[in-house]
């Protein structure tokens, strides 16, 4: 019998992949199942880039690269980072990876000793606490709260530091909230974190997908001090519309990432070399179809969020950014139907799934338990339709 390392029991699968392959395997057994659960758009890659990378086939580009990219992929993202956050780099600070969570799983495996902690504000991404794991250290959660629209309350920041505390996570905006750090909330973790030299670990691979109050600002725009301290971790998945490609990048100090460098040229080695031509093409496109995206979102954003605020028992907060509600479910928590009690929202999600033919995501792995994460991107008629059957779930309990 095969013995497993105890690195592998410390995590558990993704339960925002486990959903969507549960709804899709359901959908080819022809159940009409609407999928909230998603976490891509719903947009097809635009046609330019798709266009780099049939040229790239066909100028035979499809050898090796450098591990951590091609010089025009680094020197692509260095301009990005130039033109929206301010900050100039040289391309030895930055690692293009297999998606923004191999960049992640890189650097945690960089980064970390065991018993070495990482705070974490709660709602957080599901991978972060895992990968931390993964890399033998130890995720600290912060709360927060949904009346202060999920901001980091500097003083219980300060009260997670210890001396084994070597980072803090940012992830704005957020998934799965959609909330934005402010410019106050940033400067105070900016703050702390010179105070204590801890590194931020700024994820922002939303940062285009923002509904413009409050606007997308990034730590190392709000205080240039932070920047030697401070890890950028970015990627085509989201914005581009390009999740099947899997390209992310980080940026940051030179010896981390050589490091992580290292770690990747031992696992992948470099990312597809088509894929970099074509996030090339994306990066130096321009803007317009991230205005296109957020046009397309805004509408079934306010949809979804006045639809769930008509459900007895649920209250949805408008998400700033990202493309996910978060709606609060505790007032339905306790009530009952033919197979039992709902008492977490993973038995919502269940519930919703099997009666109702709706997948979404129980908050219980986004660190909030009275949560469910529902994603905006089907079509306006998909959203009236799955409210509807939502609505009608609800109404059938007792």
């Amino acid at each position: 019998m095969t013995t497993l390392s105890s690195r592998s029991t410390r995590i558990v699968p993704s339960p925002t992949l486990s959903i969507t392959a549960k709804a899709k395997a359901m959908a080819a057994q022809g159940i009409d199942v609407i999928d909230f659960s998603a976490g891509e758009p719903a947009q097809t890659t635009p046609n330019f880039i798709r266009e780099a990378a049939i040229a790239a086939i066909q100028s035979g580009f499809t050898r090796y690269t450098p591990v951590p990219g091609t010089d025009e992929l680094r020197q692509a993202i260095i301009e990005k980072f130039q033109r929206d956050q301010g900050v100039t780099y040289d391309k030895s600070q930055i690692l293009v990876s297999c998606g923004a969570k191999h960049s992640l799983y890189n650097l945690f495996q960089a980064l970390l000793d065991h018993g070495d902690e990482v705070i974490v504000p709660a709602p957080y991404w599901v991978s972060y606490p895992d990968q931390i794991r993964l890399a033998d250290g130890t995720p600290v959660i912060l709360e927060t709260r949904e009346t202060d629209n999920y901001a980091i309350d500097p003083s219980a920041l300060e009260s997670c530091i210890t001396p084994r505390t070597k980072a803090v996570v940012l992830n704005s905006p957020c998934n799965p909230t959609g909330a934005i750090y402010s410019r106050n909330t940033l400067a105070q973790v900016a703050t702390i974190a010179k105070k204590y030299k801890l590194l931020v670990i700024s994820d922002e691979i939303y940062e285009k997908l923002i509904f413009g109050d409050p606007p997308f600002l990034s730590i190392v725009s709000v205080d240039p001090e932070i920047v030697p301290q401070t890890i950028l971790v970015n990627g085509m998945s989201k914005s581009y519309a390009m999740t099947g490609w899997r390209i992310g990048y980080a940026a940051g100090p030179k010896d981390l990432m050589a490091a992580m460098s290292n770690i990747q040229g031992q696992s992948t080695s470099n990312p597809t070399s088509i894929a970099q031509k074509a996030s090339v093409a994306a990066l130096q496109g321009g803007n317009d179809f991230f205005k296109e995206m957020v046009q397309d979102l805004r509408p079934k954003r306010d949809l979804m969020v006045a639809e769930l605020n008509a459900i007895p028992g649920v209250t949805c907060p408008i998400p700033s950014g990202a493309f996910y509600a978060y709606p609060n479910i505790s007032g339905i928590l306790g009530r009952r139907y033919t197979k039992g009690t709902i008492t977490t929202s993973a038995d919502l999600a269940a519930y919703l799934l099997e009666e109702a033919q709706i997948a979404s995501v129980p908050g219980e792995p986004f660190g909030s338990p009275s949560h469910l994460r529902m994603s905006y991107t089907p079509t306006m008629e998909t959203i009236q339709r799955g409210m509807a059957r939502f609505q009608s779930a609800i109404q059938s309990l007792s």
